[in-house]
């Protein structure tokens, strides 16, 4: 037993303080929002944790919403990631998991970060029609 066990009276609500450090819904979905902000940027987890000066592990751990982050780390995230801290919380009061992201949304995601890179804007506007044309010709069937 350790020493804070021996100094508080056992009041029948030690099982509630323990459910309440246990990470919940709103881990998860603060993990959630981190991961889709690194994927967004393109950063791998380990390059968020170098950012953030923690171990790969518990980046991971962050992600998935096992570790509650403290409200300096949550800072010190929302800084690597150039976002307000109130971002990770947006569509918290939806009520629903965040769902888990789709291959499909991740590609989205890489082309859009891609284009972001290309400097030259005649190269951008040929990506662009180009995707336009491949657009329509899967809408025409072909």
């Amino acid at each position: 037993m350790d020493t804070m066990s021996r100094m508080l009276p056992d009041d029948g609500r030690d099982e509630g303080r323990r459910n309440t450090l246990k990470a919940g819904a709103i881990d998860r979905h603060v993990g959630a929002r981190i991961r889709e902000r690194r994927l967004m940027l393109g950063l791998s987890q380990q390059q968020l944790a170098d950012a953030i000066g923690v171990t790969y592990q518990q980046a991971h751990k962050y992600e998935r919403g096992l570790n509650r982050i403290a409200a300096g780390r949550l800072y010190e995230i929302s800084q690597a990631l150039g976002v307000p801290i109130s971002w990770f919380f947006d569509g918290i009061g939806s009520g629903q998991e965040p769902a888990p992201m789709t291959q499909r949304q991740r590609l989205c995601l890489e082309v859009a970060r891609n284009f972001a890179q290309i400097g030259n804007e005649r190269h951008q506007l040929a990506l662009s029609q180009m995707a336009r044309a491949l657009a329509e010709a899967e809408a025409r069937g072909e």
